[in-house]
């Protein structure tokens, strides 16, 4: 399912319209994609979610070996709690992602365990202790994204912030539910692309350097 009926080819929408309009559009679209997201049944998103999972695990063996960004899920996010434990249990460092200062760059800080947390911004829980990893790897919430690998979230930009900040820049996997799909995100210049994007419909590769490989 594609979000965006306007029947202007999605460059020249991109190139004809200002950053306000932009803007606009994007608010838009996310109050459509998260009402869409919650809508969903249980039932259906158990099973999505299910499906994300074995996705993600089918091509683990192709990721840099190192540490391994994280999220924790909120407002309906595919939950990656299960697979950043069962990494651990392998030897693996993982790390969540810390809201440090705003509109600052997010910082990733070691995450041991999933009960050795505590609220942080926002009331979303981050590491108990400043221990600074910067990953080989990291998935990243979508809310939206499109064909280009390009992601919307929720609108702050603190994760573009960072993976432009990030030396060296860490493999990015994109992990959202194809409700989220979009013809395109209206990309801007500070709009960093995912290298990979799993969905419950599989891996879907962006061309390019990087390379997430099913082994």
């Amino acid at each position: 399912m594609l979000v965006d009926n306007e029947h202007t080819p999605s460059r020249e929408r991109a190139a004809a319209s200002s950053p306000g309009d932009v803007t606009e559009w994007r608010r838009r679209q996310r109050r459509m994609l998260l009402v869409r997201r919650k809508a969903l049944s249980p039932t259906w998103r158990h099973h999505a979610e299910i499906l994300t999972l074995s996705h993600i695990e089918s091509v683990l063996d192709g990721l840099p070996q190192g540490p391994m960004g994280f999220y924790w899920p909120i407002n309906g996010e595919v939950d990656l709690r299960y697979l950043a434990a069962m990494i651990r249990a392998q030897g693996r460092v993982t790390a969540l992602p810390v809201v440090v200062a705003e509109r600052e760059p997010l910082e990733y800080w070691r995450w041991e365990s999933e009960g050795e947390v505590a609220p942080g911004v926002w009331d979303i829980p981050i590491p108990l202790r400043r221990c600074l990893i910067v990953p080989a790897a990291t998935f990243v919430p979508l809310l939206g994204f499109d064909e280009d690998g390009h992601r919307l979230g929720y609108g702050a930009g603190y994760y573009d912030r960072t993976f432009a900040a990030l030396q060296p820049r860490p493999l990015l996997i994109g992990v959202g539910l194809e409700v989220g799909r979009m013809r395109t995100i209206r990309p801007q210049a500070h709009d960093i692309p995912m290298d990979a994007i799993v969905t419950e419909a599989g891996v879907h590769q962006r061309s390019g350097k990087k390379e997430v490989r099913d082994d």
